[in-house]
């Protein structure tokens, strides 16, 4: 295997990009391995590393399908329901809570107040 080529920051040559400019350009790298490695030196630890591929050789974001549309819908509303209360709290759920605002602090809001006011006190 051969070393791939390192280049500082910004000093990397046209024809390469990283996989986030890749994706702006609505390309993906299309199962081409790392052409080059961009390291941005650091002053007290190792550098950072981004990976390089080349634009020539890379392919079109592939189309999402009806049924990639559905499982991505399913997926962001099981994030957004409460486990306790089962219901849509309107936001993605904190991992660090794993449970609605409403539910994890029941005692904490004062009557009325807007942040509380959610499906889950109005019934």
């Amino acid at each position: 295997m051969a070393t791939l080529p390192v280049y500082r920051w910004r000093l990397a040559p046209d024809g390469y990009a990283t996989h986030r400019q890749l994706r702006a350009r609505g390309l993906r790298p299309g199962g081409q391995e790392v052409a080059a490695q961009l390291e941005r030196p650091r002053r007290r630890r190792g550098p950072l590393v981004a990976y390089l591929y080349r634009i020539d050789r890379a392919k079109p974001v592939r189309a999402m399908t009806p049924a990639r549309w559905a499982a991505l819908a399913k997926a962001n509303a099981a994030r957004r329901t409460c486990p306790e209360c089962r219901r849509d709290a309107g936001y993605v759920i904190p991992s660090s809570l794993g449970m609605c605002s409403a539910c994890a602090f029941p005692d904490n809001a004062p009557e009325g107040a807007s942040w509380n006011s959610s499906p889950h006190t109005a019934r």
